[in-house]
């Protein structure tokens, strides 16, 4: 009788100290998991992030080179419509004066 509580009491430590074991192993792995997804996410995540921020920059450098051309071509154009006008005004007063000169003192 004694030997079999000895075998008894031993299989039930044996099994108590396996049940430990998985348990530990079990719980190790699952932690590892988790932080192996939460690495994964915060990586991702930077990644969108880093990518968002490039995207933000080259929108903004796209808009600012497209304001300065529209700027640069509207300035361009006030200033070839201010020079036609002022040769335009300029010729239309050197006809003038050529046509009182002609007509009106030469006579």
């Amino acid at each position: 009788m004694k030997k079999e509580r000895k075998k008894t009491a031993a299989k039930r430590i044996i099994n108590i100290i396996v049940v430990v074991v998985v348990v530990v192993v079990v719980v190790v792995v699952v932690v590892v998991v988790i932080v192996v997804v939460v690495v994964v996410v915060v990586v991702v995540a930077v990644q969108v992030v880093v990518v968002v921020v490039v995207v933000v920059v080259v929108v903004v450098v796209v808009a600012v080179v497209v304001v300065v051309v529209v700027v640069v071509v509207v300035v361009v154009v006030v200033v070839a419509v201010a020079i036609v006008v002022v040769v335009v005004v300029v010729v239309v007063v050197v006809v003038v004066v050529v046509v009182v000169v002609v007509v009106v003192v030469k006579p």
